[in-house]
């Protein structure tokens, strides 16, 4: 099987041995640094984590399927993943989704032509209290509303 990570990947997990004596333990570091490098997780990147972490690789898979954090496809230059459970939902979630879907002409789950946005539902980012909330990219967007979410879209698509 050849190589898909980096040495840096091989470094840094050697680095994060010690603090995890059960080297099961390390899979979602290792999942965290091979997304980080390959900005998705093909199925040859999980085969080489699960060979490297001596699993079988239906374990990473199961893993990486359970977290909405891992991407099991490629995703856009700009994630943005609204939140749509109850308190972002009451504050207009599904407006936001809707109005998204709209303005970069794709459906939640896909992702525009020119790659630069994917669109997601994520059932709960932790933030009732900002709701409605956006995750985009690693950065949270909290009481967002129309104008708001299309100045994000706006400004992203302006930093090409």
């Amino acid at each position: 099987m050849e190589k898909q990570l980096s040495q840096k990947f091989y470094e840094a997990m050697k680095d994060l041995e010690p603090r995890y004596p059960n080297k099961k333990a390390l899979i979602l570091p290792a999942l965290h640094q091979a997304q980080a490098e390959c900005g998705w997780l093909p199925p040859e990147v999980l085969a080489e984590v699960a060979a490297y972490i001596g699993v079988h690789e239906a374990q990473i898979r199961e893993v990486a399927s359970f977290y909405t954090m891992y991407n099991l496809k490629p995703v856009g230059k700009n994630h943005l993943r609204i939140c749509t459970n109850v308190a972002c939902c009451l504050r207009g979630a599904d407006e936001l989704m809707s109005y998204a879907e709209r303005k970069l002409g794709i459906a939640c789950g896909e992702t525009t032509p020119d790659g630069m946005f994917t669109l997601s539902e994520e059932e709960c980012l932790g933030a009732c209290t900002t709701a409605p909330v956006m995750m985009a990219n690693d950065d949270y967007v909290e009481n967002l509303d129309i104008n708001g979410l299309n100045d994000w879209i706006e400004r992203a698509k302006n930093e090409r």
